[in-house]
């Protein structure tokens, strides 16, 4: 293998990569019938190899027909097999017209006339067309059965001939490997891909590779392949290499799985720690501000924190030091307690100052690694030290690491400056402080006092809670992570506490989630109402106010904001960044901000709604909020949007929007008739009219659901709102009947997908972790207990060691995906618990 070493070594390396081959002639012998060709078993066991692996995937696309290509390769495990050319094994391939039907039954009858008159002619049928084979045929008559077929080609015009080896084809669908493989790629997000066939059919997928992919021709012949080996046994030799190199690249490029991360907060920022108490992700002043320590979006060169032993004798325990965000990581040689102090009771109003806090009990030598790379490592700093401490200079902000008898060695690198220091071991603890917003190496007050004021910080409002009686302590975990998350100066609540972190793993579905959405935050906040906490939900709405009072209009509210309520520039990326695991773009900002959402109007008044009903007051400024989104939705519900997922393709009707905005105007009148005494009838009047249109040009008959958009037949998650919501009773068949359509199509490995169909977006994502809690919840309110504790039980999995959350789960490889914390998981983890409690409760009741 020599000879493909270059190209083995560039394919293995590859963050997403594609294996696809031909079958006759590639992974198998040419044979004298199509009966009779068997594949290598070098080269099979090496394509299911490479598809087990991650971020790995593997395909055979054959001439022959899907059921009897699989019939060749009955083990092919993740292997994808497509037949007919491409033609068959991916989307829905519509049903032949009856001109194509009588059109390749014509066709056919002509070849078995011509299999009759030339003796060793053969008829393959497929699906779509028809293959006469001429190896067998004597060499003197093949002039004239050639001549033959040329005359069918042109007495059929709606028969596509196809040349191939030794054979001619005719096929009634426009299908070729060219655009096959074109969808494959997409489809999986692969960077990479290589293909190898030795057909003239195969130049079409030749033809369809990038620059940066590899083609091999097998076998003799001309070709736009760049690369030839001369029979399938080098495929063979090819594919066995191509495992071996793979298996070894991706054993060392490896990175902490996202959910083992743990997070520090002080409802300003909040900081990524990793097992080993390095510090991979802080962004200062402010959550959605630069990154100051960015090493988990690509590595060290992006800034990191690390404290360790220098040579610890076992693996860290990490965990959460009671009901707060203080987190204590442990080796037999040290312990490091971390936090942000919160110690004056409300952090955040200390202006622009946070304070890190890093607590090292050393029974032995432990090594510090201090390396700031502000502004996503773009901003040139040094790093100048002083009696007791470090002073960052060169930036916009003051920012120093006060830590008294430590000793520190600078060095320059080519990403900045890094300060290590190694502590001896000895009785009482080094303190170790980062100090943002603050030039200073004054001893501040006693560390033990910070720490038990920052702990009953958290510990007192988490004890305010009213828990359900199931697993209250993962629900109690879930309710300081979503406090975490609100920005304490403002009230605004983040999607999650960082950006970019993929779904899949090596693609380029890479979001920044650290700004408020305004409709995630509503959830969140109703979320912690259901544990009787109406202080957050009151903050939020304080801010949604004053973002809508700067608007011209209501129905202009945009679906994202800045943290401090300000609209969103463009969306960015970060060249220089290398992304988690090869994971490229890093993104900075978020292009959905300026999309049209049509759904974010009905959570906000559903939020002033259930604060009412809950008995908290509902002030001049509640209500106007709500009047002012019932207001839009009369303006704008009858247009078409981009909807909850924000899919980058041209807006349609979405029927989870729909939902939405007749949620917003029966809960608009609610507020009403709370507030003023009379419902607004004009708004259920319009509420209704909604109401049964979505229901009649939503329904997808022939699949017996609801679907993703009026009038189509996708299948979609969100349609789960309308049982959760009243839209419509979970008790009615129809929406029975959709719940079974999504576990039949959208649920694999216990975790719901948000849907299958097309979004314009390369790469295969996880099960979104909010829709499993979605049908977890619909599951419960349908009656069906068990299947919701079961399911849930498998959702609580989910979490990693200190119970946080990610946004998506691939159960193919037991990993999480996308940003983290993410706010929707764990409000999904809530509600799930309420849920299931008061449907126990009322069991017990009855």
């Amino acid at each position: 293998m020599n000879d493909f070493a270059d190209s083995i070594a560039l394919l293995a390396a590859t963050p997403i990569l594609l294996v696809a081959s031909d079958f006759d002639g590639t992974l198998a012998e040419l044979s004298a019938t199509p009966e009779g060709a068997v594949g290598d078993p070098h080269a099979l066991q090496a394509l299911r190899e490479l598809s087990a692996m991650p971020r790995t995937y593997s395909a055979v696309v054959s001439g022959r027909a899907l059921a009897d290509l699989a019939l060749r390769l009955p083990e092919s495990g993740a292997i994808r097999l497509f037949g007919s050319h491409g033609g068959e094994g991916y989307g829905r391939v519509p049903p032949l017209s009856a001109e194509q039907e009588q059109t390749l039954t014509a066709v056919t009858l002509h070849c078995r006339s011509l299999a009759e008159q030339f003796k060793g002619a053969l008829v393959e049928s497929k699906p779509f067309g028809v293959a006469l084979h001429y190896r067998g045929v004597d060499r003197l008559a093949l002039p004239r059965l050639l001549q033959e077929i040329q005359n069918l080609a042109e007495r059929f015009p709606g028969a596509r001939r196809l040349r191939g080896i030794e054979l001619a084809e005719f096929m009634v669908i426009d299908a070729d490997k060219g655009r096959c493989l074109k969808w494959l790629r997409f489809h999986t997000g692969a960077q990479r891909t290589v293909f190898l066939g030795d057909d003239y059919t195969d130049e079409s997928a030749f033809a369809a590779l990038n620059a940066s992919d590899i083609g091999i021709k097998v076998g003799p012949g001309e070709s736009v392949a760049g690369r030839r080996t001369s029979d399938p046994s080098g495929v063979a030799k090819f594919l066995v290499a191509l495992c071996e190199a793979r298996r070894k690249a991706l054993a060392a490029r490896v990175a902490v799985p996202i959910q083992y991360h743990t997070v520090l907060a002080d409802q300003r920022t909040m900081a990524l720690l990793a097992p080993d108490a390095s510090i991979q992700w802080l962004c200062l002043p402010r959550l959605d501000s630069p990154s100051a320590f960015g090493s988990i979006l690509g590595d060290d060169s992006h800034g990191v924190f690390r404290v360790a032993p220098v040579r610890p004798s076992a693996s860290p325990r990490q965990t959460y030091i009671g009901d707060t965000l203080i987190v204590r990581t442990s080796w037999p040689e040290a312990d490091i307690i971390d936090y942000f102090d919160c110690g004056e009771g409300r952090p955040f109003q200390r202006a622009g100052r946070t304070d890190l806090l890093r607590v090292i009990a050393a029974r032995s030598p432990v090594q510090i690694e201090f390396a700031p790379r502000m502004g996503y490592g773009q901003n040139r700093i040094r790093l100048v030290e002083r009696d007791h401490g470090l002073e960052v200079t060169d930036w916009a902000d003051p920012m120093s690491l006060h830590a008294p008898d430590v000793d520190w060695t600078i060095t320059q690198t080519d990403s900045g400056p890094t300060a290590t220091a190694t502590l001896a071991p000895r009785d009482r603890p080094y303190i170790l402080e980062l100090r943002y917003g603050v030039v200073s190496f004054r001893p501040a007050t006693e560390e033990p006092v910070r720490r038990t004021r920052t702990a009953q910080y958290w510990s007192s409002w988490a004890a305010s809670l009213r828990l359900p009686s199931i697993t209250p302590e993962a629900v109690k975990r879930s309710a300081l992570t979503l406090r975490a998350l609100m920005h304490g100066p403002t009230g605004a609540i983040a999607a999650a506490a960082t950006t970019s972190l993929p779904a899949p793993i090596g693609g380029e579905r890479n979001w920044d989630y650290r700004y408020c959405w305004p409709r995630d935050a509503c959830y969140a906040a109703q979320s912690l109402l259901r544990l009787g906490n109406s202080g957050m939900p009151m903050k939020l709405l304080d801010w949604l106010c004053g973002v809508v009072d700067q608007l011209d209009a209501p129905d202009q509210l945009r679906p994202i904001y800045s943290l401090a309520g300000r609209e969103l520039g463009s969306e960015g990326t970060l060249p220089g960044m290398q992304g988690y695991l090869g994971s490229t773009p890093v993104r900075i900002g978020n292009g959905a901000a300026h999309q049209v959402q049509l759904d974010v109007f009905g959570p906000i008044v559903d939020t002033v709604a259930k604060l009412a009903e809950a008995g908290a007051p509902v002030t001049p400024e509640y209500w106007r909020l709500a009047s002012a989104m019932a207001e839009a939705v009369v303006a704008r519900w009858s247009e078409p949007d981009h909807g909850i997922w924000e899919v980058r393709t041209a807006k349609r009707f979405h029927t989870h929007s729909r939902v939405m905005c007749w949620l917003a105007l029966r809960r608009a009148s609610t507020v009403a008739e709370l507030v003023l005494g009379a419902r607004k009838t004009e708004w259920d009047a319009l509420a209704e009219t909604i109401r049964q249109d979505t229901l009649a040009r939503s329904w997808h008959a022939p699949g017996r659901y609801f679907a993703a958009h009026l009038n189509g037949s996708e299948l979609d998650a969100a349609v789960l709102a309308m049982g959760l919501t009243g839209f419509l009773d979970p008790s009615d068949e129809r929406f029975a009947s959709t719940v079974a359509a999504i576990e039949r199509e959208l649920v694999e490995g216990n975790v719901v997908w948000r849907y299958h169909y097309e979004d314009g977006l390369p790469g295969i994502e996880g099960g979104f972790l909010l829709c499993t809690a979605w049908l977890i919840e619909c599951l419960a309110i349908m009656g069906r207990m068990a299947s919701a504790r079961q399911l849930f039980d498998t959702y609580l999995s989910f979490q990693g060691p200190t119970g946080l959350l990610p946004e998506q789960w691939d159960p193919r490889h037991g990993i999480a995906m996308g940003n983290f914390p993410q706010a929707y998981s764990h409000i999904g983890l809530i509600n799930c618990a309420c849920t299931i409690s008061e449907g126990l409760r009322a069991r017990h009741a009855g």
